[in-house]
């Protein structure tokens, strides 16, 4: 059961050093699931003369106002045998003997983080003091509770104070150790007032009655201490401390504590409750309490710390790793973080992730919607084709069929496809450019980092623009190549235009008529409507060739060649973490470090149990 004891008390030093003192919400508290004992008392009820009295050394600062500016973690751990000696966690490597030396640094310390002022500070200071003369037992000492701000203290500190008091006695798990002043009426006590408002049923309030020896004559506290002025589920216990006069002299704390045994088994007002009086009785009862309290507690504990470990764990996954401090090292990581981007990017068009799916859309749909808008029969219309045979004959007619024509009509339908072909490499682009943005923000390893983030978008961009550039020229050319050379074998599986009997000169008749000109105009047609079959499936190629096969071949490597060319500041500029990241990673890196050590102490005490 000690080691229990010895157990909270590690791991509460673990949590000071690892910046976990309750109060952040920001953060997983280990510390408010810690079972402790809080001392809570008035100015001047003479708080600080109990916790002496249970160490049974003269180690606090003293003085007027308020002396208590930061919590004092006390650890008391019980030594088989001398001399008693004391450690600060901030001091790891010193060993004080003299306790007159331990109230200075408990003073400079205080100083040391509020300042020579009047302040307070929730920063607690840790204390461990080992002898043979104490029992294994943590106490918290807090600042003492007042009503009015003294000069050099600001307005606020009234409820500064209480505000630090309830952070710990709120705690479930915290032990309230309520220090009233026996010569005021309970009923105005600091401490009992704020415990009965925190623990309304009193299960986890001791209550201590000290000054007895100061009561006027012919009163006496036995009301109280028997439970019937104020009742608690725990006995009142009464304490008489060092006057005034005795703490002057240094009289011995040992002395002190028989002087105070005797009075309780001499006095007739208190002699029937003298086996449950004083400090000695205060510190044993104390400890067992503690002890037991955090038997039960350890399981709720161990689970709390293995479930808190796994959900730091997991955040930690999300805000990315630490940054890399040498150049070598950060090129690798920047790298590494493209490849991330780009394999995301990858699956988007592969069909892991959503999106690629639409590029077939514009090559089954669009573009094929596209070639039908044209209309072509419209402009192979009878007119239209008098009119362009006409411009193409010139002032010669032409004999039998109208080349010169036709090329003009076919050369001028081609010409209204370079359109669509190139509304397909716009669009492919379009998509390609959403892919990237989403890519982008869906890289989660990216997102620590704005800059470089921003950067590899934009090339990313760029590449898709020197793309779409070939892209264009590729899909256009093949509309050219149409035009540049026809396909002989359609015209000449044509019908032959003179009329039966073979007379060369008949067909100049009807060289203008309406049923020549829509013959010629049907022709045309079907042959341009070949041609679209043709590019219909040779541009989408092409496109894919061109701008899908290329960025998921060479997206980022123009990036990754001008990176190799950045000194080291370009490269750290590329890795300059949002501050608010970096700071949350850090503070979720030493609390899961608390809990992990945490898990190792307490796993260590209860498998050797």
């Amino acid at each position: 059961m000690e080691g229990l004891i010895a157990l909270v008390n590690r791991i509460q030093r673990a949590c000071t050093a690892l910046g976990d003192h309750g109060g952040d919400n920001a953060l997983p508290t280990l510390w408010e699931a810690l079972p402790s004992v809080v001392v809570v008392g008035g100015q001047s009820s003479g708080k600080s003369s109990v916790l002496e009295s249970i160490v049974g050394r003269d180690f606090l600062p003293r003085g007027s106002g308020i002396v208590t500016r930061r919590p004092l973690v006390l650890q008391l751990n019980k030594t088989e045998r001398g001399p008693d000696y004391a450690e600060f966690m901030h001091l790891p490597k010193k060993r004080f003997t003299d306790f007159a030396a331990v109230r200075k640094e408990i003073s400079d310390e205080t100083d040391r983080i509020t300042g020579r002022t009047k302040q307070i500070s929730p920063v607690p200071i840790h204390l461990s003091i080992y002898s043979p003369n104490v029992v294994n037992l943590t106490l918290i000492d807090l600042p003492g509770l007042t009503k009015v701000a003294v000069e050099g203290q600001p307005e606020s500190i009234v409820a500064d104070i209480e505000n630090m008091v309830r952070l710990y006695v709120d705690k479930p798990n915290s032990l309230i150790l309520a220090i009233s002043p026996a010569n005021q009426d309970i009923a105005t006590s600091d401490a009992i007032k704020l415990a009965r408002e925190v623990d309304p049923t009193g299960e986890r309030t001791f209550g201590v009655l000290t000054k007895l020896d100061l009561m006027d004559k012919g009163t006496n506290a036995v009301d109280t201490l028997e439970g019937r002025a104020y009742r608690l589920k725990y006995p009142w216990i009464g304490v008489v401390n060092r006057s005034q006069a005795d703490i002057n002299k240094s009289v011995d704390m040992m002395a002190a504590r028989r002087r105070e045994r005797e009075y309780f088994a001499t006095s007739p007002d208190y002699k029937h409750l003298a086996s449950r009086m004083g400090s000695e009785y205060l510190g044993q009862m104390l400890s067992k309490h503690l002890e037991s309290v955090i038997k039960t507690r350890i399981p709720g504990i161990l689970t709390l710390v293995n479930k808190t470990i796994d959900e730091l764990e997991s955040e930690l996954a999300s805000l990315g790793r630490p940054i890399a401090t040498e150049p070598g090292a950060q090129l690798y990581s920047i790298m590494e973080l493209c490849r991330a981007f780009d394999q995301v990017f990858k699956e988007h068009l592969d069909g892991i992730r959503p999106g690629g799916e639409k590029i077939y859309g514009v090559f089954d749909n669009q573009f094929p919607a596209a070639l039908k808008k044209l209309q072509l029969d419209r402009y192979l219309s009878i007119q239209n084709v008098r009119k362009v045979i006409n411009e193409a004959d010139g002032y010669q007619p032409h004999l039998i069929a109208p080349e010169q024509g036709y090329r003009r009509l076919i050369e001028c339908s081609l010409t209204l496809i370079r359109k669509p072909a190139e509304a397909v490499v716009d669009a492919v682009h379009f998509i390609l450019k959403d892919l990237v943005r989403k890519a982008v923000g869906e890289t989660q390893e990216l997102r620590q980092f704005p800059t470089l983030q921003a950067e590899v978008g934009a090339a990313a961009i760029q590449s898709l623009e020197r793309y779409r550039d070939e892209s264009k020229k590729t899909s256009l050319r093949l509309v050219d190549m149409e035009n540049s050379y026809l396909t002989v074998e359609f015209f000449r599986k044509l019908p032959q235009e003179a009329e039966k009997g073979g007379n060369p000169g008949a067909s100049s008749i009807d060289r203008y008529g309406e049923g020549h000109l829509k013959r010629i105009g049907a022709n045309v047609l079907s042959y341009v409507n070949m041609i679209c079959d043709t590019l219909r499936n040779s541009i989408p190629k092409a496109v894919v060739y061109c701008q899908v096969r290329e960025a998921k071949r060479t997206l980022l490597d123009v990036f990754f060649a001008e990176l190799g060319k950045r000194d080291g500041k370009q490269l750290a500029r590329l890795l300059d973490e949002d501050p608010a990241v970096m700071q949350r990673r850090i503070a979720c890196s030493r609390r899961l470090e608390l809990y992990r050590n945490a898990r190792s102490e307490i796993e260590s005490v209860v498998w050797s149990k």
